[in-house]
């Protein structure tokens, strides 16, 4: 898993941290597709009952590389902190979907 220098919150605010700068809206996104190996897999579970582990694992591997690519815009902007982070997905096709992370980039002290 990657570190973060950069505090990334849900909340609109950092308790203890002042918000002298908002720089705008930061994204990121990332497009995947299921694997038909997967599939098979998952399949069988919903068979027998249990936790689809490969999409757990696909849409967490998702989420992350929306945040990495959602910090990385706002550490070109000039941010150190990302406040008020949501999650949202969408079907683009059938078989794939789309894991976006946004949130608003501030310079906290």
């Amino acid at each position: 898993m990657n570190e973060r220098k950069m505090t990334v919150v849900t909340t609109p605010n950092i308790p203890g941290k002042n918000v002298v700068c908002t720089l705008g809206l930061v994204r990121g996104n990332t497009i995947r597709a299921r694997h038909i190996g997967k599939d098979i897999m998952a399949a069988m579970r919903n068979l027998v009952g249990g936790e689809v582990t490969e999409y757990a694992k696909l849409l967490a591997e998702s989420r992350e590389q929306a945040l990495d690519r959602m910090t990385e815009q706002a550490e070109e902007l000039g941010a150190n902190a990302v406040i008020g982070l949501q999650f949202q997905t969408s079907v683009v096709m059938g078989g794939a979907a789309e894991m976006m992370a946004y949130g608003t980039a501030v310079v906290v002290e």
